[in-house]
């Protein structure tokens, strides 16, 4: 399996980068890992609606060309369903045995995702109601990632 994570910017700590660089290693036995870092669109703090907008079209722009279209693609976006990690995991296994060989997680920027790229997904996931920093919600992501194959593998490392 292929998981590809999408994300709008780069990561800046030092203690994140290390903290993805050991959950892309233990993830080697079951999958690939790729992060692919689109650039962030420079815009000041107090954009109005239609600023926003226009920087996350573009940013959407730059996603969508890093997505193949038999890629599972997953957007993480505060309005998407929430999932337990066991469910998540059954997500993954389902994924897998439809057919898909890669699965892309979309983070967005600090502005969101564009409509182009929620359209895209199969899937929109939310992994709470709260706001967390797009570069720590790689960390996040990949952890969960982690657990997922865990559940899958009946591995103990869930509870």
């Amino acid at each position: 399996m292929n998981i590809n994570i999408i994300a709008v910017g780069k990561v800046k700590e030092s203690y994140i980068k290390e903290g993805i660089d050991e959950f892309i290693k233990r993830l080697t036995p079951h999958a690939k890992v790729n992060i692919i870092e689109v650039a962030d669109e420079s815009a000041p703090e107090n954009l109005s609606e239609s600023e926003i907008e226009i920087v996350k079209c573009k940013e959407g722009e730059r996603i969508l060309k890093k997505i193949k279209e038999s890629d599972y693609v997953v957007a993480l976006d505060i309005k998407g369903k929430k999932l337990s990690s066991v469910e998540f995991a059954q997500r993954i296994k389902f994924t897998q045995i439809s057919g898909h060989s890669t699965i892309d997680f979309i983070i967005g920027g600090s502005n969101g995702l564009a409509a182009k790229v929620l359209k895209r997904a199969n899937f929109s996931l939310s992994f709470s109601l709260m706001t967390f920093p797009h570069q720590l919600m790689r960390l996040i992501l990949l952890e969960q990632v982690y657990r997922a194959f865990r559940i899958i593998n009946n591995y103990p490392y869930h509870k």
